[in-house]
């Protein structure tokens, strides 16, 4: 595993909205009162250095039921793939799908799909065209969706560019399983939810019976605020180890950009910055959210309604504008 610098989360010139500063002091009510405004937002729940802070449902299933996460699947999956990497199951995030499980790659395919690496595959570079937004339909329809992702022509060097695509991360669930002989439910059960104390229910397949990554997971908020925390604390849950350091570090080093958002992307980690203190974000389709602010002790949770999108010009811009110019500011008044 590679051993990154310190200079992490780092946001280029393109971050994403300058959102105007309050003019008076927030507090925690002051929070849960902007969340409650924001008609699709569900429920929130904040941490601060372990303990609640704020903790509401404004509409939606109740707070410890499991609800639909969306693309926070992906950081799950991510994670999962640190755990095969403390485990000494995949060698380095450089190791190539060609040695850790070529009998994923289908016949005919372009000779570039072998030397996809895992790093490749968890940052969205993989540089074949994308399963996600218009092509995602035809993707989940199709007989085989490992070989239909793999067998896409390249729209981009591997490494090269950021291409949203849950083939991407379905092709590293895929990877996993091959590596360590078991599911990627069995693996997010063993590794993550066990230690952490939350429930994974089982969640869609494709027509192999290969668990799907990158998509339809489902957690509660206090769940979500668990996996959160655990990051926050350099992998460790109730002092017990369930991620390396070093992979957490590895996590929060940006890698690539976001062409939509302009966010930084590390291994399945949305990066940003504001006044100074660097976040992590897990982000879900209809505005599932899980942010990590190590310097302020801080771990949000976020559920919205599953069925209407979140663009960062709309609702997502709104859930960013209550993190930055809310949270953070109460946060760094308290900490």
């Amino acid at each position: 595993m590679r051993h990154p610098d310190r200079r992490f989360f780092i946001m280029g010139a393109a971050a994403l909205t300058a959102f105007p500063v309050r003019a008076q002091p927030v507090t925690w009510d002051a929070v849960a009162r902007d969340a409650a405004a924001l008609e699709q937002c569900h429920a929130i729940l904040v941490h601060q250095h372990g303990a609640p802070v704020v903790s509401e449902v404004f509409r939606g299933p109740q707070m410890g039921r499991t609800v639909p996460v969306k693309s926070v699947s992906k950081t799950i999956v991510a994670a999962l793939m640190g755990a095969a990497l403390d485990r000494g199951e995949i060698s380095s995030p450089q190791a190539r799908l060609a040695d850790l499980a070529p009998a994923l790659i289908p016949r005919g395919a372009d000779p570039r799909v072998g030397a996809i690496t895992v790093e490749n595959l968890v940052t969205m570079q993989a540089g074949l065209e994308r399963t996600s937004g218009a092509n995602y339909g035809g993707w989940v329809s199709s007989a085989n969706w490992v070989s239909n992702a793999l067998a896409r022509p390249f729209v981009a060097e591997p490494g090269s560019q950021m291409l949203y695509s849950t083939g991407s991360f379905h092709v590293l669930g895929a990877v996993l399983t091959e590596v360590s002989g078991q599911s990627l439910l069995s693996l997010a059960r063993q590794r993550i939810g066990a230690p952490l104390g939350i429930d994974i229910p089982a969640w869609t397949r494709d027509p192999q019976g290969r668990y799907l990554g990158g998509n339809e997971m489902s957690l509660s908020l206090p769940d979500m605020v668990r996996f959160g925390e655990m990051y926050r604390q350099n992998g460790l849950w109730n002092d017990a180890r369930v991620l390396s350091s070093d992979w957490v570090d590895a996590s929060f080093q940006p890698v690539t950009r976001s062409p939509w958002s302009g966010l930084r992307y590390g291994y399945g980690w949305f990066l940003g910055v504001s006044g100074g203190d660097a976040y992590a974000l897990a982000r879900g389709y209809g505005g599932q959210i899980i942010c990590v602010v190590p310097q302020l002790g801080l771990t949000i949770a976020i559920t919205s309604d599953p069925t209407r999108p979140a663009r960062s010009g709309g609702y997502f811009g709104d859930l960013m504008q209550l993190i930055e110019q809310t949270i953070l500011p109460v946060a760094r008044s308290v900490s």
